[in-house]
């Protein structure tokens, strides 16, 4: 759940930069220090109660290491950790999805600029134009460069058979 709240967060945008491939509600004011962002509050919140999840599962694994001749009297001590464990995970994943995850939308105008720009379609032409030259357009500066200008490099016929390569 913590890698799952931490890579949302990572794909959401600040204004002007980031991934950006995401968007989530926004539930609170913006940032003080970054207007026209949405901070990740529901995300925080989630890596928030994972860690006291872990804490009390260093608890529970402690308490239940430490019983003595079949007598265990860290036995409540394991069982409110575990119980405030499952509470908060259930709560949180509740809270998560009520206020966040029903309400996230692929930025689909970044994602299409982000895959245009990308070099991975310089992979798919190795088999068609060879390694080496494939490399080559690789290395040099591709600041913007779209599958067109790639397959133009490439001296491919059209923008339609480099996204065809690409896809395959």
């Amino acid at each position: 759940m913590m890698k799952i709240a931490n890579a949302f967060a990572g794909w959401l945008p600040a204004p002007r930069c980031g991934i950006g491939e995401l968007s989530i509600p926004e539930n609170e004011p913006g940032s003080s220090i970054m207007p026209g962002k949405v901070n990740p509050t529901q995300c925080e919140a989630v890596t928030m109660l994972c860690c006291q999840v872990l804490g009390n599962d260093v608890a529970v694994n402690i308490g239940g290491a430490s019983g003595n001749f079949e007598l265990n009297v860290y036995r409540p001590m394991v069982i409110h950790n575990f119980l405030q464990s499952v509470r908060l995970l259930a709560d949180g994943m509740e809270s998560f999805n009520e206020h966040c995850a029903v309400g996230i939308e692929p930025n689909r105008d970044r994602i299409s600029q982000l895959l245009n720009e990308s070099l991975m379609l310089v992979t798919a032409l190795n088999t068609h134009i060879g390694y080496d030259k494939a490399a080559e357009i690789a290395k040099k500066p591709q600041r913007g460069t779209d599958p067109q200008g790639i397959g133009a490099q490439a001296r491919l016929p059209d923008r339609r058979r480099v996204r065809r390569l690409g896809s395959s």
